[in-house]
């Protein structure tokens, strides 16, 4: 070594420090966080291009002639409101929080929050409401009195039809009641039967399928929106119950059913023989149908994880463009579905039966952002700014 040579000791040198970075999943299809809210940067001079200034000095306090063109639309309250609200809001948050978001979860309006929406906003107490605001509940003795009466009045021979009719017709509170509610009766008006005449429902055909007919009438769709829906069996194979008469054979069926636009269902069925057993899955299953919350109608609200049995699964939403990338049974559920960006990890069992389960499970059990802006009482866009990235 050349002793004229200085040497330098490595452990006196600070060593360089970076912030730590967490690799996030992203929920949508716009860029990274480290893409956004970059700070703006103004190379060429105001001066020298002749154009208005800044966006930043444009945000001036009110003068006193804009101060007395606004008394005249505003409230000296409202006017005080105004004052602080300027005051409250920092004129850098403008400039570079204060885009407009054309995405479905984008205010309707812009400066206009006198309409009451309820999605985003608390309910308010409608000050109009016609109910007396003195109105309470009776106590026992009252409740006493009432009934006392009503046995006078009775006839010289009861029935059970007086007591419903006094049930009915009862008052539990006490005060003015100036709108006259809708009560609900405890006589039931005639239910028209399966078979009956009056039930407009299109059946030229005399050979048409009587279970169609019923499950029309069960579920409200048409013979339209049935032709629309598709289903899948995904599950098929014999079972064998043994009893003291010998095995007694029969097929399983586990078939899906969904329109392809948000409704999925999952029906199971068992017969003697296959035909029937096919047929009792698929109109289960579309009985069962139930609709399914999809994010931009592509994917799914974050991850939700499943589990039926010993099979636990995981559906992850994705970017467009994606895919569905998961087992063959959680595909056909979200084809028929529609969802066209997920993807799936099974671990433990891989049981077809309870992984069908477990992955219906899975998809109704997303959280909406309007549920955590409900639960936490913020506005959507609040919630939607923490957990699906969105500018505010």
């Amino acid at each position: 070594m050349n002793a004229s040579r200085p040497v330098r000791c490595l452990l006196l040198r600070p060593i360089p420090t970076r912030p730590a970075s967490f690799r996030s999943r992203p929920f949508h299809s716009s860029s990274s966080h480290s893409a956004r809210r970059r700070p703006r940067s103004f190379n060429v001079k105001t001066a020298d291009t002749g154009s208005s200034p800044p966006l930043i000095e444009q945000f001036k306090p009110y003068s006193e002639a804009e101060k007395a063109e606004l008394a005249k639309h505003y409230s000296p309250e409202q006017l005080k409101a105004i004052e602080a609200g300027e005051q409250a809001i920092n004129p850098q948050d403008l400039l570079y929080q204060g885009e407009l978001r054309q995405d479905p979860f984008g205010l309707k309006y812009l400066d206009d929050l006198s309409t009451i929406r309820p999605v985003i906003d608390k309910p308010v107490r409608n000050p109009e409401s016609n109910y007396d605001p003195n109105l309470r509940l009776k106590n026992e003795d009252e409740i006493v009195k009432d009934f006392a009466q009503w046995v006078k009045d009775l006839p010289a021979e009861p029935t059970r039809l007086d007591y419903m009719k006094f049930m009915d017709k009862r008052r539990m509170t006490v005060g003015s009641e100036k709108a006259e509610r809708a009560p609900t009766s405890a006589l039931a008006p005639k239910l028209p039967r399966i078979n009956d005449p009056e039930i407009r429902y299109a059946k030229k055909d005399k050979d048409e399928d009587p279970s169609l007919v019923r499950l029309m009438q069960q579920t409200g769709f048409t013979s339209k929106d049935l032709k629309k829906i598709r289903t899948k069996n995904l599950v098929c194979h014999p079972v064998v119950n043994q009893t003291r008469m010998g095995k007694i054979r029969s097929w399983y069926y586990l078939t899906i059913a969904g329109n392809g636009n948000g409704l999925l269902g999952v029906g199971e069925g068992k017969a003697a023989e296959p035909e029937d057993a096919r047929k009792q899955a698929e109109l289960r299953a579309i009985r069962a149908m139930e609709p399914i919350q999809r994010y931009e109608n592509r994917t799914i609200y974050g991850e939700v994880k499943g589990k039926v049995g010993a099979v636990e699964l995981k559906l992850m939403t994705r970017p467009p463009g994606f895919g569905v990338r998961c087992q063959q049974y959680i595909f056909e559920m979200c084809r028929l579905a529609g969802i066209t960006d997920l993807a799936a990890r099974s671990s433990r069992s891989r049981n077809p039966m309870n992984t069908v389960k477990a992955a219906f499970q899975a998809l109704k059990k997303q959280r909406l952002p309007e549920e955590i802006a409900r639960a936490r009482g913020l506005k959507m866009v609040d919630v939607r700014k923490v957990y699906y990235g969105g500018l505010v």
